[in-house]
């Protein structure tokens, strides 16, 4: 689950993103559009516990964080920041690890689980994305697609109550897209919150639940996806989508 509540981040003079609100039960997909330079990653990293902010509070299960925490290095943000995992869009694998060293890293190191528990799981999910051939290779060897479904791994092995994904798909060709789709829907229908930022509204089409549409750092309108795709509120919002379906 998360909500959010008054979140508000600026740089000096600059807004990034100014009171958003939202609430997000367990178990969906909610999908973050909207054009570039518009706070969607700023967002993201938010509620990664990765940027501190101005005002607000976010809550992720039993964890929250106001505005003052997510500044200190306090055991608080800590415990917050183990509740999600995230996928930048950089990916920023391990370069010195292999793709099976990548994905058990964490799991092991971090959620101390036995190293044979954690390899298995991560072989599981490697077959699941038809890439565990390259489970011995490093980061260098691989096609940009590969290096993206190995980062989506990584976080998923972590097994975070919410996952957050920059542009999960921005090296992926079409076939491969729809088994990260699957992969998505199939860990949110396990209980776990999924947040996607995507330029891409035909990847979200029929995977995420909710759609949520920000322009100049604002929320603008948030609904079922279903009903935001045929009858958006906002002009423009509308004309995003119109715009989306041309490209």
């Amino acid at each position: 689950m998360i909500t959010i509540k008054g979140l508000s981040k600026a740089v000096q003079s600059t807004t990034l993103i100014e009171n958003i609100n939202l609430d997000l039960e367990p178990g969906k997909i909610l999908g973050i559009i909207g054009p570039s330079g518009n706070g969607k990653t700023t967002l993201l990293l938010c509620l990664a516990g990765l940027l501190p902010f101005e005002k607000g509070r976010i809550t992720i299960g039993d964890r929250s964080i106001t505005a003052e925490e997510s500044n200190t290095d306090k055991e608080s943000l800590w415990a917050f920041r183990k509740k999600s995992g995230i996928v930048f869009q950089h990916l920023h694998l391990f370069p010195h690890l292999t793709v099976l060293g990548n994905i058990i890293e964490a799991p092991v190191h971090v959620n101390k689980i036995p190293k044979a528990d954690a390899e298995r799981e991560a072989r599981r999910l490697l077959k699941q994305l038809e890439i565990e051939q390259h489970m011995n290779k490093y980061p260098e060897e691989l096609s940009g697609g590969e290096q993206q479904r190995v980062a989506i791994l990584r976080a998923i092995a972590m097994n975070p109550e919410v996952l957050l994904l920059d542009e999960p798909t921005s090296a992926l060709d079409p076939i491969r897209s729809g088994d990260v789709r699957n992969l998505i829907r199939e860990f949110a229908n396990s209980g776990h919150t999924v947040v996607i930022v995507s330029h891409s509204v035909r990847f979200l089409r029929g995977m995420a639940d909710y759609l949520a549409f920000m322009g100049k750092s604002e929320l603008i309108e948030m609904d079922t996806a279903d009903t935001l795709m045929a009858n958006p509120k906002d002009p423009r919002t509308r004309e995003f989508l119109r715009f989306s379906e041309l490209n």
